[in-house]
């Protein structure tokens, strides 16, 4: 094929992926209204407007106090989640890869939890740094149960069961025993973003930016070590320094997720697998498109809890699971990951 010919082909793909992604921003800007806009309260859209421009408005806080915030750690999470989902499945070559499957977020749950229960720590910043060290420990336990190197996808999707439920066991057993942690933490257990106005929020989203930023720069390593570690390391990329470095990468993006918002799973699973359907393997744009997907598909989620149950609502982390659910028996099925 001639230069001219490959240049032809190859910019009306890129004009495709450029318009996909202003497409995904629209509708992003489109939900993130939607959030502020839609509560357990009704509000015509003139009164959200007053809560946003009047401080005298009754409607003031509860939206810049309850839905800003709630609206802002729901982009900042959710975009973490779907990067750090895509980063997982790209250096894993594993289709099922997840931090919430592979039990990287139970295990920022359990390390939470037990700084609450046995340190008496409360506040964000006191639990941030057991998040990320619960889910660094929960990846290398899932990676090393399902046989290092030799671990093949239903290996990987089995041990991250297994890390998940012992987790699970783990958290649940550690609030019964102690009410006062269970009411501390019973929405944060199950994933959800009413918490928000008592998260730090310009301390989460800084970090999750820059690990974004780190995780998006890794796109042409992950790209070289689709062909393999072999083909890897002839161009360049030393496959055990890049996985490293995408772990340290995912555990920020998912701890600092956790810590703010509790163990939200099927994120990570399946924006990536949306996005790649629409952009090819390419991770120069599966990446950026799986954050904005993230941070889409979360605020959706939460949107949709509020409404579905009017006066009351469902968390982010349930409306997660029962669309993710379903579309994870899919993949099993389609794929054949399952049969050992």
């Amino acid at each position: 094929m001639s230069t001219a010919t490959a240049t032809s082909t190859s910019a009306p793909q890129r004009a495709r992926r450029v318009t996909g992604l202003l497409a995904l921003t629209a509708a992003l800007v489109v939900l993130a209204a939607l959030s502020v806009a839609l509560g357990a309260r009704a509000m015509s859209m003139g009164e959200v407007w007053a809560g946003l421009a009047d401080t005298a408005s009754d409607a003031y806080p509860v939206v810049t106090e309850l839905r800003l915030p709630r609206t802002a750690l729901g982009l900042a999470a959710g975009a973490a989640l779907g990067l750090s989902g895509a980063l997982m499945q790209a250096m894993t070559r594993n289709p099922l890869a997840d931090p919430g499957l592979l039990g990287v977020n139970t295990g920022a749950a359990a390390a939470v939890v037990s700084a609450v229960h046995f340190l008496g720590l409360s506040t964000f910043g006191a639990t941030l740094g057991f998040a990320w060290l619960g889910a660094a420990a929960a990846a290398v336990a899932c990676y090393l149960i399902a046989g290092a190197a030799a671990a093949t996808p239903a290996r990987l999707a089995l041990a991250g069961a297994a890390v998940t439920a012992a987790g699970l066991a783990y958290v649940s057993a550690i609030q019964i025993l102690d009410t006062a942690t269970l009411e501390q933490m019973r929405f944060w257990s199950v994933g959800s973003l009413v918490n928000a106005h008592n998260v730090p929020l310009g301390i989460v989203v800084g970090l999750i930016a820059a690990a974004a930023a780190a995780g998006v720069l890794l796109s042409r390593p992950l790209n070289a070590l689709a062909l393999g570690d072999a083909s890897a390391t002839g161009l360049g990329v030393d496959p055990r320094v890049l996985r490293i470095a995408g772990i340290a990468v995912i555990t920020v993006l998912a701890g600092t997720a956790t810590a703010a918002c509790g163990p939200i799973v099927f994120v990570g699973l399946v924006v990536p697998h949306i996005v790649r359907a629409y952009t090819g393997p390419d991770q120069n744009w599966v990446l950026p498109y799986s954050a904005l997907g993230g941070a889409a598909f979360m605020l959706a989620a939460d949107v949709l809890g509020r409404v579905a149950a009017r006066p009351a609502e469902l968390q982010v982390g349930i409306v997660c699971a029962v669309v993710g659910g379903p579309f994870f028996l899919y993949l099993i099925n389609r794929r054949k990951v399952a049969r050992l």
